[in-house]
Formats: structure tokens, sequence, C-alpha cells
């Protein structure tokens, strides 16, 4: 542990004022050390029933990772795999320092500093972000796509050991409003929420409605699912998905066009369209 990391510790957490904890390695740990997967009981105690089976650990870029919890007689801990897959997707190096943060019920916000107390505010270089595609020329740059020339290759997660690769030739063609903003969702295994990556949001210039406002899920059929618009970091992104997931028995790997819909310049609507190619 860095010899003023008690000073960096106050200096993070001093203007947290919800329920938090601050992680960073001691002599002879390491990230995967058991001791880092665990969740202070204090913090337990500070957020009755809002980690029970499973948490949602989402970074400042948007990327998020969903974590099982298992109970053992030290207390609360999450995963070894899961755990290990969110210390080595994000590089953590000995000197980072983590603050957890509680924002709903399954949430957390993590934020990475650097040993001088420097955020970490974008995915590390050689990280691969999850597959999500927006359109190529988005309409408000009034320029025309061409059908025949437009593909995208979405990869799914691992299933049984096998990668499943999806190409989509002209995803516009899903659409119902050709000038609707869209992107291309591949299912992973974390699907508790539909995030809005910064990269669509800035393509098209979004706007999204204030934290648990309503949000619709238009499927097929004209069948509907209402959801709530969550501010997570200043991230957006929309829950009610597992269930849409659930209900649709949508699987890892599985690839959706999702077409957003705006009132007042607001999204208030994603309308799916399952592809099956």
């Amino acid at each position: 542990m860095l010899p003023e990391s008690v000073t960096l510790s106050d200096k993070i957490q001093a203007n947290v004022s919800k329920p938090s904890f601050f992680k960073s390695l001691s002599p002879g740990e390491n990230w995967k050390s058991q001791s880092m997967r665990m969740i202070p009981e204090e913090f337990v105690r500070s957020t009755p029933g809002a980690f029970e089976h499973r948490v949602v650990c989402s970074v400042r870029w948007g990327n998020s990772w969903q974590l099982w919890l298992e109970r053992d007689k030290n207390g609360l801990l999450m995963i070894e795999e899961d755990w290990n897959g969110f210390v080595d997707h994000n590089l953590l190096s000995p000197n980072d320092c983590l603050l957890f943060t509680h924002e709903d019920d399954m949430f957390l916000e993590v934020r990475i500093f650097k040993n001088n107390a420097d955020e970490v505010m974008t995915s590390p270089l050689d990280v691969e972000p999850e597959t999500e595609t927006v359109h190529p020329n988005p309409p408000n740059f009034h320029q025309a796509t061409t059908a025949a020339s437009t593909s995208f290759s979405a990869v799914g997660g691992n299933t049984n050991g096998r990668v499943r690769q999806v190409t989509i030739n002209n995803p516009e063609r899903y659409l119902l409003n050709p000038a609707s903003p869209f992107f291309v969702k591949t299912l992973t295994k974390k699907n508790d929420v539909l995030y809005m990556r910064q990269l669509v949001i800035q393509t098209y210039h979004l706007r999204f409605g204030a934290h648990n406002s309503p949000i619709t899920y238009i499927l097929p059929q004209g069948n509907k699912e209402e959801g709530l618009t969550k501010i997570y970091g200043g991230v957006p992104c929309f829950n009610g998905w597992t269930a849409v997931c659930r209900k649709y028995n949508l699987q890892t790997g599985d690839v959706v066009v999702c077409e957003l819909e705006r009132s007042g310049g607001i999204v208030t609507a994603v309308r799916l369209h399952f592809v099956n190619e």
C-alpha cells in the first residue's frame, strides 16, 4: 500500500455522500487476492437488501460487469471468476485505488484512481469494448447510406467454448423510420440493463430523461415492456432489459437492432428488431 494511502482514501471519498467503500492493495496482496473480493460488512449493513445475489459494477466510460455474490464465514464476496474478469478487463495495477459507490439496488459505480489521485476516465487501450455498432452515416449529417455496401460483423460471447459471430448486412433495413438513430447490440452475459454507449450518444447528440423517468421497449407485433431511465456516473441506461431478454429467450451472442425514438428531443422508447441471420 502506498505510504499516503489513508490520505489518498480520505481525499477521494471526501465529497461522496452515498454509501461507499475504498480498496487499495496491502503488502503481499494482488488484485485477485480473496480480500479484494470482499464487500465490507459495514457497507452491506448501510445498504440493507441492496446486494444479495449479484451486483452490476459500472465505470466512467460506460462499460459494466455483472458479478455474482456468495457468502462464506468471512462475509459477502464477489465470486472469483467474475471479479478476476473485472480486474483483467480494467488492467488494474498495484498502485491503483478503487472507490465503490452505491447507486441503486444491485448497482455500484466503480471509480478507478492512480496513485497520484488522477481518475481513469477512459477504457484501457488494449481492452476491446463490447460490440455495439452505430449507423456509419447518421441522419443528422444528412448523408445517404448505400444498402449494398453496409455490413457489420458482431461477435457474441463464448458459449460452450465457441465464439458466435454474426454478420449483419444493412441493419438499416430493420428500421421502421430510416431517419431514426440506432445501434446494433450483441448480447453478452451481462444483461441487467441496456447501456447507452458514449459513441452512440455523441454520434446522434442524444438527450435523456431524468433518473427514474419512464422508457418503453417496443417489441415485435407491437408488444411493449416498460422500464426506467437510470443515470449512473453520468452514463444513461435503461432497466427492464432483463425482462425483455427473458420473455423473448435472448441468449449470449444474439443480435438486436435498437432503434431509438424521441419525443421533444428526449429518448423515450427503444424499438427492438431481433436479427435472425
